[in-house]
């Protein structure tokens, strides 16, 4: 029985990416906050902004900047939310308590995924291939709530900005 127990904790933490070494963003999968899933595959063809959030911050007005950016641009970007309480406790809520709160207040329409943790000693796997990415920008542990990662139409890291940073018009276009 601990032999079924050991393969089912490999299988659910490995669960989580498609392949054991990760190439690229389509690789990954996430739970999203609704309960389905978020499969970076289906995104294939179109930047992707990943942005990692929390309801109670100084930087949680940029839900209304996303939400506006996602709008203008869904033809050729998806921005997905990855609400995470690592940084002063700033995302206690539950699922339905963030994804209440993001619809109510910004009308976010792009993905969000369940919380998870995005440093630590529990970060999830995605965010540790993340921090370890060479990119143009930096590389590095998240150092706060909203850092963004800016993944080309193959998946590819192109940009990485820090919590008070978005990307211009150039980032989507280029």
């Amino acid at each position: 029985m601990k032999s079924f127990a050991l393969i089912f904790l490999a299988f659910s933490f490995f669960g989580a990416m498609k392949t054991p070494d990760p190439m690229s963003i389509h690789d990954f999968q996430l739970e999203a906050i609704d309960g389905g899933e978020i499969d970076f595959s289906a995104f294939r063809g179109k930047k992707i902004l990943l942005v990692n959030t929390a309801s109670r911050c100084g930087f949680t007005r940029q839900y209304a900047d996303l939400e506006k950016l996602y709008k203008e641009h869904k033809d050729k970007l998806v921005i997905v939310g990855v609400p995470a309480n690592n940084f002063g406790g700033q995302e206690p809520g539950s699922n339905e308590e963030i994804a209440a709160f993001c619809q109510k207040n910004y009308g976010v329409s792009f993905p969000m995924a369940s919380k998870i943790s995005v440093k630590g000693k529990d970060q999830h796997m995605l965010f540790q291939w993340l921090v370890k990415m060479d990119n143009p920008d930096f590389t590095g542990e998240i150092k706060w709530n909203f850092e963004k990662f800016l993944f080309n139409e193959e998946g590819m890291l192109i940009h990485r900005y820090r919590s008070a940073g978005m990307p211009s018009a150039s980032d989507l276009a280029s």
